[in-house]
């Protein structure tokens, strides 16, 4: 369960544009952040921010983000992230998001984690990865068994 959360509670984060998070395509000396590292810092930093207000072997995963990615930092630019709590719903919590850089709005959108029990968790992937190993060997042991035979 979420505690000693409220509407309106937010929490910034200012990160450096690296090469790890550029994209490369418009050549080596104009690399900028690319979407995808972009989601990846606003779901880290929702993550760390909830970590404050869940109970211990409780964490959070994303469930949805939606965002715009309009602007484009250049390698080593600087990042600011801005989230803000715009609803809970019991172990639902939703951001608004938004990301400037030292010239204009970069990103705006939302961002939704769910509070989850670790172990609780661990235990249904591992049933399902269990699963999924099982129904791999079962359909190569019957491809192996129906494909006709090489002359």
């Amino acid at each position: 369960m979420v505690k000693n959360i409220e509407l309106g509670a937010r929490c910034t984060r200012t990160l450096a544009i690296d090469r790890a998070r550029t994209i490369d395509f418009l050549g080596d000396d104009l690399r900028i952040y690319a979407t995808p590292e972009l989601v990846r810092d606003i779901e880290q930093t929702c993550l760390d921010f909830l970590q404050g207000h869940v109970a211990p072997g409780q964490s959070s995963v994303g469930t949805e983000v939606s965002v715009e990615h309009a602007g484009a930092t250049p390698l080593g630019g600087e990042l600011r992230i801005e989230v803000e709590v715009i609803a809970v719903e019991g172990r639902s919590v939703t951001f608004r998001v938004a990301a400037h850089d030292d010239v204009e709005t970069v990103c705006t959108g939302t961002h939704r984690r769910f509070v989850v029990d670790i172990e609780r968790l661990k235990s249904r992937v591992r049933k399902k990865a269990d699963a999924g190993a099982t129904a791999s060997v079962a359909t190569a042991t019957s491809v192996a068994t129906t494909a006709p035979a090489l002359r």
